[in-house]
């Protein structure tokens, strides 16, 4: 039986040299969006800057998985002064609700609801008072209120 390194796990390595751990082949089963913090992209944009030349860049870019394009888009928003451009960015269609129209429609449905109820205790009170009429009972009542 001649088994040359069959099913014996990596290459022994050279004397002194690290093993090379080779990363895990399986696919998760949901990718997940990275996101990257202000502190992460600065720390990158000043890495990249000081490694020009001789592919140093490229290393960078390698060694920290990211895209050239990326870089270019951190310098752009960088260099336009714009604060929060390096801060992460909240993904999806922005929001479309407005907070006055909500509370208003709200409000109109807490109204009619009032109103509602306020005509069922009407029907309720004119009632008891036309008993209290046929038994010979009859409430006195205050002059009613205008209804506007």
């Amino acid at each position: 039986m001649n088994n040359v390194n069959n099913h014996m796990g990596p290459a022994p390595s050279k004397a002194g040299a690290a093993p090379n751990p080779r990363p895990d082949p399986e696919v998760v089963a949901q990718a997940k969006r990275r996101r990257f913090t202000a502190e992460y992209k600065r720390r990158i944009l000043t890495e990249a800057g000081q490694a020009k030349g001789s592919g140093g860049v490229g290393a960078l870019l390698r060694r920290e998985g990211l895209y050239s394009s990326l870089l270019t888009t951190w310098r752009r928003e960088r260099d336009a002064g714009v604060l929060q451009a390096l801060a992460p960015q909240k993904r999806g269609p922005k929001s479309k609700r407005d907070p006055v129209a909500e509370e208003n429609q709200q409000l109109r449905r807490e109204t009619q609801r009032l109103t509602e109820a306020l005509r069922k205790a009407e029907i309720v009170i004119d009632i008891q008072k036309k008993v209290a009429t046929l038994l010979g009972r009859p409430i006195l009542t205050a002059e009613p209120e205008e209804k506007p």
